[in-house]
């Protein structure tokens, strides 16, 4: 859905000021969105019905095609462009190496046409890359906690016969299951329901 496709610029600054608006079901309403990006100027407003979690958005990516230096992007809310702190800012990266700015009604402070909007989307920036790197940080040090509990991360490696036997061997030689989950890169449990399999196979031979 599109509206009010005039493609007239600004007479004085010869830029163009884009709308986006969007509701999640075919069941809603726009609420006053399309209204209300008119009000604020826009030339043309892109409309669609379809949740932000979807990867293609035709109106959205209409509209991005066509940022040139200058133009302006606006949206009532934020949560009507994106779903989340990274991919707001990745779109407002986008729309900014267009040479376009971006702002919401809503939320003043998220104006990169102004140095202050522009200052606190860098921050929001900075702030999202501090929690990335944070998650790496923790996500790296549960792992190599796991590893020294003989918890295995990765895909399931495949135990072949010649190493459940070297498996065997491994803990008949005095290695607890802990020590032998790590050398063979498989979780501790793994080491333990093959012994107990080993177990049952030497008890139904002896029982035969």
């Amino acid at each position: 859905m599109e509206t009010r496709d005039t493609d007239t610029p600004d007479l004085f600054t010869g830029r163009m000021t884009f709308g986006y608006a969007r509701v999640s079901t075919k069941a809603q309403d726009f609420g006053g969105q399309v209204e209300q990006l008119e009000a604020a100027g826009c030339n043309q407003v892109f409309a669609e019905k379809i949740t932000a979690r979807h990867q293609n958005r035709p109106e959205l990516q209409k509209m991005l095609s066509k940022l040139r230096a200058g133009d302006v992007v606006i949206v009532t809310r934020l949560d009507r462009l994106a779903r989340s702190t990274r991919d707001l800012l990745m779109l407002v990266e986008q729309i900014h190496e267009a040479g376009a700015g971006f702002k919401s009604l809503a939320e003043p402070w998220a104006d990169t046409t102004t140095p202050a909007g522009k200052m606190v989307l860098t921050v929001f920036a900075g702030i999202a890359e501090f929690e990335r790197a944070l998650i790496k940080e923790r996500t790296d040090i549960g792992r190599a906690e796991a590893r020294k509990r003989g918890v295995y991360m990765g895909p399931p490696v495949k135990m072949t016969d010649d190493k459940r036997a070297a498996l065997l061997e491994l803990l008949a030689s005095g290695k607890t299951p802990t020590e032998a989950a790590r050398i063979f890169g498989i979780h501790r449990s793994t080491v333990y329901r093959i012994t107990r399999q080993e177990e049952k196979k030497q008890l139904k031979e002896k029982a035969s």
